[in-house]
């Protein structure tokens, strides 16, 4: 069970597990989408573009995030809704790269109804060599304890 509206608190601070993603990752994203941009697809086409090699869709990562976050125990079951996302995408994320994401609590604010309220979230992907590769804010509607 994810937490609590009253479990999270300003500035805390969440590690997600890792995840390593695969070539398989990125052919059931592309065929879920219809994205088949060579850039995702195409590995000679993709070492001849300023990548040198093949990248992942972007939103796929985003999903990914989200995912780790909640196997991090934050958000399955608690987590009503996604209200609000900005992202931005810093460097590719690659077929064999390992990501996880550094979870922080930016702002949380009760909402008129008594059995939830709203979770600003800075979600901060990093690989395995602890670059930043791609961050985002989020809104997430949350539940308060003892409603369902």
């Amino acid at each position: 069970m994810g937490r609590h509206y009253e479990e999270f608190e300003v500035g805390q601070h969440f590690d997600t597990p890792r995840r390593t993603v695969v070539d398989a990752d990125i052919s059931t994203f592309a065929g879920l989408t219809a994205d088949f941009n060579p850039l995702h697809m195409d590995e000679v086409f993709a070492q001849e573009s300023d990548f040198g090699g093949r990248i992942t869709h972007g939103p796929m990562v985003v999903g990914m995030t989200f995912g780790l976050a909640s196997r991090a125990g934050l958000m399955d079951g608690t987590v009503l809704g996604l209200l609000d996302i900005s992202w931005k995408f810093m460097k590719p994320v690659r077929p064999g790269d390992t990501i996880a994401a550094l979870v922080t609590v930016l702002e949380k604010r009760p909402t008129r109804r008594p059995d939830r309220g709203v979770v600003t979230l800075q979600l901060d992907v990093r690989n395995q060599r602890d670059e930043n590769v791609q961050t985002g804010v989020a809104n997430v509607l949350v539940r308060t304890k003892g409603r369902t």
